[in-house]
C-alpha cells in the first residue's frame, strides 16, 4: 500500500493498495496502522466505521462537522462513485479548494479527508457501497451540509441527481453557510 498527497487540499492522502489477483479474485489491504502512521496521521484515532448503501445517481453531501471537525477515511468497498472534497480550513493553503476522484471496487484506493474539509459523493453504478472510518463519535448538533448544486463550488457532478436528503436538498450556500461560522 502506498500514501500519495492530494495536491489540491493540503492534509489529503490516497491509500492505493496492492491487490494480490489470481483466478479466485483478489485480495489487498484496505488499512495499514504502518502506512497511515507514515505521513502523521495516528492510525488509533479512528473511533468509529460506518457504511451507506446508494442507488445509481443518489447524491449525498456536501457534507462537514463544525467544531473540532471531523477526519474521515473514505472508500467505495462495492460499486463506483464520484466524491468530492472542498477545503473549509481558514488557515490551510488550500482554502476553498476542490477535489474530485472516482473511487471503486476495482481499486480500492482509500481516501483521507482531514477535518474541516466538507465532503460528498454521488453513486454512479446501481449499487455503490461506500465505507467510512471517521476519527469522532457522530453528533447531530454538529452537522453542517452546503448546498451540492453552489455555483461557487461548480462541481461538475457526472450524473442528474436521482435522490438526496431533504437536509440535502434544503441545504445552505457555501457563503451562506461561512457567514453563519463568522468567515
Amino acid at each position: 500500500m502506498k500514501a500519495t498527497e492530494v495536491r489540491e487540499i493540503a492534509g489529503a492522502y490516497l491509500f492505493e493498495p496492492t491487490p494480490y489477483a489470481d483466478e479466485r479474485g483478489f485480495f489487498c489491504r484496505t488499512f495499514d496502522a504502518d502506512v497511515v502512521r507514515s505521513v502523521g496521521l495516528d492510525p488509533h484515532a479512528f473511533v468509529q466505521d460506518s457504511l451507506s448503501r446508494s442507488a445509481r445517481g443518489v447524491l449525498r453531501g456536501l457534507h462537514l462537522r463544525s467544531g473540532a471537525g471531523e477526519a474521515k477515511l473514505v472508500r467505495c468497498s462495492y460499486g463506483r462513485i464520484f466524491d468530492v472534497v472542498v477545503d473549509l480550513r481558514p488557515d490551510s493553503p488550500t482554502y476553498l479548494g476542490r477535489a474530485f476522484f472516482e473511487l471503486s471496487d476495482e481499486t480500492q484506493v482509500t481516501l483521507y479527508i482531514p477535518a474541516g474539509c466538507a465532503h460528498g459523493f454521488q453513486a454512479l453504478t446501481e449499487t455503490a457501497d461506500t465505507s467510512y472510518r471517521i476519527d469522532r463519535p457522530h453528533d447531530p448538533a454538529e452537522d453542517v451540509t452546503i448546498a451540492f448544486d453552489d455555483p461557487e463550488l461548480a462541481i461538475p457532478w457526472p450524473l442528474p441527481v436521482a435522490s438526496m436528503s431533504q437536509r440535502d436538498r434544503e441545504a445552505p450556500s457555501l457563503a451562506e453557510v461561512l457567514k453563519r461560522q463568522g468567515r
